[in-house]
């Protein structure tokens, strides 16, 4: 993470209304694939809220720095876990006032 940056939290949840129940592997796979890819641009940390053991898992959060928040909509709204509308998400900005230091 470079000095100064902006980071961003988007949550992701569930979109119970769609009637769909799960997000299918492959667009599972290239969300996947696209976040990988924009971690390796930019910093970027993800994970699923859930159980990884029954695979049943419930939303997401990533965080993931950004200019501004028009550029963190764009981004998150490039995802391909949202195209379908299982999925929406809420994004805040994020101001990092304590760090661990790596020893």
């Amino acid at each position: 993470m470079k000095e100064g940056s902006t980071l961003f939290v988007r949550i992701d949840y569930k979109n119970y209304k769609n009637g769909e129940s799960e997000v299918t592997e492959q667009v599972a796979i290239a969300s996947a694939q696209y976040l990988k890819k924009l971690s390796e641009e930019r910093y970027l940390t993800a994970g699923v809220f859930g159980d990884m053991t029954t695979e049943e898992i419930d939303g997401a959060m990533v965080i993931f720095e950004a200019e501004n928040l028009a550029e963190a909509k764009a981004i998150s709204d490039a995802d391909p876990v949202f195209q379908g509308g299982l999925y929406h998400y809420e994004i805040k900005q994020w101001h990092v006032m304590v760090t661990a230091i790596e020893q």
